[in-house]
C-alpha cells in the first residue's frame, strides 16, 4: 500500500514543515484541522505545495468525524501534531484535557479500529512532562527520568504517553511519542517559549525585541523536528516507545549572538529577561538515535541565520504579519 499521511495539527510550525517535507518527496498528504488561518502554511510552502493538499476541516475531539477522515482517505501513516499549548489550556482547563487527551484517545482508537489500514503512528508528547531541572541530577536528562509536569499541560502529555501505552498493551497499536523542548524557525509564533523566533523576526524587520526567558534550553528547529516525526512514524516498530528529543543546548545569550551574527545592524537591540525555564537544560537523546537512526540537527548559527533570512524574503512579499505576531 503507498504511503498516505494524516496530519494534524498541520496549520501548526511543526505541522507545516511535516507537510513541506512530505509533500517534497511526493507523498500524499492530507490535513486535519479546525478552520483557521493558513498564514504558516503559506509561510513554509509555495502555491504550487499548497495545490496539492488535501484540507480537511475536523475536529480531534469529534470521534465520527475523525474516524471518517481516516478511512475516507485511505490514511496509512497519522502525524498528530494538534494540540493546545501552555497559555490556551491555563486559559481554558477542560478545552485543553479535551483537544490534547481525548483528542488523542480518539486518534488511537481510529487506528485499533482500523488497525490493518493504518500502519503508523508518530504524535507529540513534551518536554513539559518533566520537572524543573533541581528534580535531576546533573547532566543530560535521560529518557526515563521522572515525569513532574509543573502545569496542566504537560500533565495532558503525561496522559498521552500513557494512553498510548495501554493501547500496545491491549490492543498492539504501535506508535512512537517524541518530546520535543523548544522548537524555533518560521511557523512559531505561539506559544510560551515562541519569543526567541520572534525575536529572530523582529531583526529581520529592524526592531527591537525583548525574549520572555533566559537561561539554557535545548533548541531544534522545526524543520529538523519534523524530520524526525515522519522517521518516527514510518519506523513500524513494535510497542509504544516515547523518546526524548535532542537538538541545540544553547543559553539565550548564544541565541542573542547568533541573531546579532545575522543581523549585525540590529546589535544591542535584542534582548532577553534572565529567567531560567522550570524545565532541564539538556536532554539525552541517545535512545532515540537508537530506534531510529542518527539525528541531523542542523548548527544554531545556520538556523537562526535561515530563519532570519526567511522571515525578511516573507516580509517583503507580504506573507508574515509582522505588528500581529510580535504584539502577541
Amino acid at each position: 500500500m503507498s504511503e498516505r499521511f494524516l496530519v494534524t495539527g498541520a496549520l501548526g510550525c511543526i505541522g507545516s514543515w511535516a507537510v513541506k517535507r512530505l509533500l517534497g518527496e511526493g507523498v500524499a498528504v492530507s490535513t486535519y484541522d479546525l478552520p483557521g488561518s493558513r498564514h504558516r502554511l503559506e509561510l513554509i510552502l509555495d502555491d504550487a505545495q499548497l495545490a496539492k493538499l488535501n484540507m480537511i476541516s475536523g475536529d480531534v475531539t469529534d470521534f465520527e468525524q475523525f474516524e471518517k477522515a481516516v478511512v475516507d482517505n485511505g490514511i496509512t501513516h497519522i502525524l498528530h501534531l494538534a494540540a493546545l499549548q501552555v497559555p490556551f489550556v491555563r486559559a481554558d482547563p477542560v478545552r485543553g484535557m479535551r483537544v490534547n487527551a481525548v483528542g488523542t484517545t480518539i486518534l488511537f482508537e481510529t487506528a485499533r479500529r482500523h488497525a490493518a489500514q493504518v500502519q503508523g503512528i508518530a504524535y507529540a508528547s513534551s518536554a513539559g512532562v518533566y520537572g524543573p531541572p533541581e528534580r535531576y541530577p546533573t547532566g543530560p536528562l535521560a529518557n526515563d527520568a521522572p515525569h513532574d509536569p509543573t502545569n496542566l499541560y504537560g500533565v495532558t502529555k503525561q496522559a498521552n504517553e500513557g494512553t498510548a501505552r495501554i493501547y500496545w498493551l491491549e490492543s498492539k497499536v504501535r506508535s512512537v511519542g517524541i518530546r520535543p523542548y523548544v522548537v524555533y524557525g518560521p511557523g512559531r509564533d505561539q506559544g510560551m517559549t515562541s519569543t526567541p523566533t520572534k525575536a529572530m523576526l523582529a531583526a529581520a524587520v529592524g526592531r527591537p525585541y525583548k525574549i520572555s526567558f533566559g537561561g539554557t534550553v535545548v533548541y531544534h528547529h522545526a524543520d529538523d523536528a519534523a524530520e524526525m516525526f515522519i522517521r518516527a512514524a514510518r519506523s513500524l516498530q513494535p510497542g509504544a516507545e516515547v523518546y526524548n528529543l535532542g537538538g541545540n543546548t544553547a543559553s539565550m545569550g548564544q541565541i542573542v549572538a547568533a541573531i546579532d551574527a545575522a543581523a549585525p545592524d540590529m546589535a544591542g537591540k535584542i534582548t532577553f529577561e534572565p529567567i531560567q525555564l522550570a524545565t532541564p537544560t539538556e536532554i539525552d537523546e541517545s535512545m532515540l538515535v537508537r530506534a531510529l537512526g542518527p539525528s541531523r540537527w542542523r548548527p544554531l548559527v545556520d538556523g537562526v541565520r535561515q530563519t532570519i533570512e526567511h522571515f525578511r524574503q516573507a516580509s517583503a512579499a507580504g506573507k508574515v504579519s509582522v505588528d500581529q505576531i510580535l504584539a502577541t
